[in-house]
């Protein structure tokens, strides 16, 4: 399985209207989002996902949403005023070994790695960081798209996770994509 950045010019293939109707961010995320939580968006975008996490998470709440693309996280902030979601939302600039969410600890209920996670080439480290991130009840949502992840490869990913001391607590059915649930046994050190 190769890495790669997905370039930002190529999500407008599939950050658009007509997605929603087979993958709607707030009914996909509804049934592990409440109100008030802290949301951790991965690789977020443009956005797709983390304004209708901003939604689930409503005014009590936030969403912490983090990209290596400048131009990713430009778009997101548009999107966000436009819709009048900016202030719950957080654009953080990552780097390539770093999430840069260190000062999260134990804080956030759910993250989310939607059709992302195969582009990350330091997976035991960023599993990691997300383990630190989360509360004791945090859970973790990992989406890969059938269209380029092969299940042997989202199965690896898995495995890597459950040897980093994560459980999987839930398989979701998930438009063009293998789905897990996760939570960490043990927070991570």
């Amino acid at each position: 399985m190769a890495e790669h950045v997905c370039p930002w010019w190529f999500c407008y293939t599939f950050d658009n209207p007509l997605r929603r109707l087979v993958q709607d961010p707030v009914s996909t995320l509804k049934p592990f989002v409440q109100p008030g939580q802290t949301a951790l968006d991965l690789g977020c975008g443009m956005g797709y996902f983390t304004l209708g996490l901003a939604n689930l998470v409503g005014e009590g709440g936030r969403v912490v949403s983090v990209d290596l693309q400048d131009k990713m996280l430009a778009a997101l902030k548009r999107r966000a005023a436009k819709q009048g979601l900016a202030r719950r939302i957080e654009p953080r600039r990552c780097s390539t070994d770093s999430l840069g969410i260190e000062d999260l600890r134990g804080q956030v209920d759910f993250a989310l790695a939607f059709w992302m996670l195969h582009e990350v080439p330091g997976r035991v480290g960023f599993v990691r960081q997300v383990a630190a991130s989360l509360r004791p009840e945090g859970s973790f949502l990992v989406v890969e798209p059938k269209f380029h992840v092969r299940q042997a490869d989202f199965a690896a990913e898995l495995d890597l996770m459950v040897g980093q001391g994560w459980e999987v607590l839930e398989r979701p059915a998930i438009w063009g994509s293998h789905a897990a649930l996760l939570r960490p046994l043990r927070q991570a050190a």
